[in-house]
């Protein structure tokens, strides 16, 4: 799982250091702004905004999976090109987690607990399915960008109306994932085995309901 140009204990200490800057909010991201910086933040009931920030939790919790599964890819993968892709779509996703933190702060909500779990789910899920190819590597993320879209469209859809400002990052990182698992496709994803999506789709939902609370 090491970089060709890292030792295995260069490489250990880096995929440590992905995940504690994630898990203490210092993200590794491109930085672009955030979709919601010109929204105003109409939502005044506060049941509403409790609401919204559960909603956004779970969000948030997705996203730290992602970068985890991202990173976890990266860190097996033995082509060059490709783990430079994935670094940069693991950046892209941190875009994520910095537009959510900062919805989530506006809310005065809080990450999920659980969000340690979710890190080790995701690095461990995307480093095996590295291990396998190219393949079931890209497949994994066209499975995981599928998923995340129906999630986001439930949630779209769940969201209170005058919400306009986490449904801009919605919509935003949506556009994002669609474009993740197309360029997976294009890059020879291949399908995975039925049991190992309905294992996903478990984990999927065990994440969704956890974080929703905890």
């Amino acid at each position: 799982m090491a970089h060709p140009e890292l030792s295995f204990l260069d490489a250990l200490i880096v995929q440590v250091d992905h995940g504690l800057r994630t898990l203490s909010r210092i993200y590794e991201a491109e930085g672009r702004p955030s979709p919601a910086a010109d929204a105003q933040d109409t939502l005044v009931e506060p049941v509403e905004r409790v609401r919204a920030g559960r909603m956004m939790r779970v969000n948030h919790a997705g996203e730290v999976m992602a970068q985890a599964l991202y990173y976890g890819q990266a860190s097996a993968t033995r082509d060059p090109e490709l783990r430079e892709h994935l670094e940069k779509a693991a950046r892209e996703e941190a875009d994520h987690l910095v537009w959510c933190q900062a919805r989530l702060d506006e809310l005065h909500a809080t990450p999920s607990r659980l969000n340690p779990l979710w890190y080790t789910a995701g690095w461990t899920m995307g480093a095996l399915a590295a291990l396998r190819g190219q393949g079931p590597n890209m497949g994994l993320v066209v499975e995981v960008e599928k998923q995340v879209e129906a999630h986001l469209d439930e949630h779209l859809q769940d969201l209170p109306a005058d919400d306009m400002k986490s449904r801009a990052i919605l919509e935003q990182m949506q556009a994002d994932e669609i474009a993740h698992g197309e360029q997976a496709q294009i890059r020879g994803a291949t399908p995975l085995p039925l049991p190992v999506r309905l294992a996903m789709g478990a984990l999927s939902k065990l994440m969704t309901r956890g974080s929703l609370w905890v």
